[in-house]
């Protein structure tokens, strides 16, 4: 018989229910990054205990992504001498504007309040700069000034 006149039954028509993606390259994380995933965990331990069947799959995949971050997590300071890196906050004039962005670890990243990925494009072209420095960015070569940096608070 031709697959044309079979029936498919219901089951094939649904969406599959993939795994959360884990960012590449290594789980660094800030102090408040480490926090932010203990937090994670157990708001959806909390919320798993109340959930009907069909709220627990994806609670489950999401504590599956926290529980993964937590255990692959690397706590990482500034550096030591001063320049920009993970884990510094960094005053910066781009465009005519000027800016304080935070390198961060991929869980803890908000764009809109200049909490950058350190993989991220603008994080990267920071990384090892000094105050005063001049930075080649988007195609210029003085496109970035860096005015300050200092490290990021780590809780305790």
């Amino acid at each position: 018989m031709s697959v044309a006149f079979r029936r498919e039954s219901d089951e094939e028509h649904l969406e599959p229910k993939f795994e959360l993606p884990i960012p590449a390259g290594p789980n660094l994380v800030t102090g408040a990054g480490k926090a932010l995933i203990d937090t994670r965990i157990a708001e959806i331990e909390r919320t798993l205990g109340k959930a009907t069947a069909e709220e627990a799959e994806p609670l489950r995949r999401d504590l599956r992504y926290w529980q993964t971050r937590r255990a692959t997590a690397i706590p990482t300071p500034a550096p030591a001498d001063g320049s920009a890196g993970f884990g510094t906050r960094v005053t910066i004039r781009l465009g005519n504007r000027t800016r304080t962005i935070a390198i961060v670890g991929d869980d803890e990243a908000d764009p809109h309040a200049d909490r950058l990925a350190y993989g991220a494009p603008l994080a990267h072209a920071l990384i090892g700069a000094e105050p005063g420095d001049l930075l080649p960015f988007n195609g210029r070569d003085d496109a970035i000034e860096v005015l300050g940096v200092e490290p990021i608070d780590l809780p305790d």
